[in-house]
């Protein structure tokens, strides 16, 4: 991955809500990305599938559910400048905004079906 790739596909502000949450949480479902952004399947999936042909995440499915994570073979250079955009992206309200819908989310996939 070049590193104009690597910011191309970050550019795009959904695109880099659903990095910044995964850097922080690990993994995801869809539609725990779903939950805590606030935004459609359709839409989130998209923007996942984007970042997955980039090579930014890696997907693996567990029983009935799709889960995301930063693919851990990027190169050395990114992983600092991901740590970096979630410690500016940490302190803003939207990313609160987020995390406080992900953390208030009923059925998430640990516990219950992922519609």
């Amino acid at each position: 991955m070049s590193p104009a790739q690597f910011f191309k596909c970050l550019s795009d502000e959904t695109r880099l809500r659903c990095v910044a949450l995964l850097q922080k949480q690990g993994k995801l479902c869809v539609c725990e990305l779903t939950a805590a952004l606030d935004l459609s399947q359709p839409k989130i999936s998209r923007h996942l599938a984007l970042l997955r042909q980039c090579g930014l995440l890696l997907d693996s499915r567990e029983g009935q559910w799709v889960f995301y994570q930063i693919n851990p073979k990027l190169p050395d250079w990114a992983f600092p400048i991901l740590v970096n955009a979630l410690t500016a992206i940490e302190i803003t309200g939207q990313f609160q905004n987020d995390l406080e819908r992900l953390h208030h989310m009923e059925n998430r996939p640990e516990m219950a079906a992922c519609g």
